[in-house]
C-alpha cells in the first residue's frame, strides 16, 4: 500500500503590498509570486500555519 499525500490549493488574492515582512516571507514560503498565482503545498501543519497567519491574502482549496 502506498500513502498518498493530502494537498492543497492556495492562490494569491490580494497583493502583498504594505504587509508586514513576515507575512510577505509566509507567501514566499507557500511558493506564491504574482497575484492570482496558484500552487499545490503538502497539507502538513506548517504550511497550515502559514495559511492561517496570511488568511486574508490568500484564498485555499482541499
Amino acid at each position: 500500500m502506498t500513502a498518498v499525500a493530502k494537498m492543497m490549493k492556495v492562490t494569491l488574492v490580494k497583493s502583498v503590498i504594505g504587509t508586514k515582512q513576515s507575512h510577505r516571507a509566509c507567501v514566499r514560503g507557500l511558493g506564491l509570486r504574482r497575484l492570482n498565482h496558484t500552487v499545490e503545498v503538502l497539507d502538513t501543519p506548517a504550511n497550515r500555519g502559514m495559511v492561517n497567519k496570511v488568511y486574508y491574502l490568500v484564498k485555499c482549496e482541499g
